[in-house]
């Protein structure tokens, strides 16, 4: 699974998810990407899923790019635990992305097996995504 190496800090409070993507809007590294339509917490496990169906569906050829990360810790109180006594323990790690944000990039296949390795990417994920080719490809 995904997690940092290490932070500065342990927990962290979860604050709002708000505007659109700025940064990691425009496929960088490979020809076809996958872009978010809506804002919210993608967990390591949920990120590992899409990668895995991807490439199990390109058959491990051409090149994956993951462009998010989970950075954010999600913590948690245990059920029937009464309030107080401090902040819950770490329970899994969330990346936050916003509307426009690319998340996973292919190279090296054609765009009809690029578009299926990405629907099947997308079914596994909990927001609505778009499947985009990258503007010089879409030009020829």
């Amino acid at each position: 699974m995904l997690s940092p190496k290490r932070t500065k800090y342990r927990k962290k409070q979860r604050g709002r998810i708000s505007g659109k993507a700025t940064r990691n809007n425009k496929i960088s590294f490979g020809d076809f990407g996958l872009i978010s339509l809506e804002k919210k917490w993608i967990t390591n496990r949920q990120i590992e899923a899409a990668r895995v169906a991807m490439t199990r569906h390109i058959k491990r050829e051409g090149k994956v790019w993951i462009r998010i990360f989970p950075d954010v810790p999600y913590t948690k109180k245990p059920a029937e635990t009464r309030m107080g006594k401090g902040k819950g323990n770490l329970e899994y790690w969330v990346a936050v992305v916003k509307p426009g944000t690319i998340m996973f990039e292919i190279a090296g296949i054609p765009r009809e097996l690029a578009g299926d390795a990405m629907r099947l990417a997308s079914s596994k994920l909990p927001v609505k995504t778009k499947f985009v080719v990258r503007r010089d490809l879409e030009q020829k």
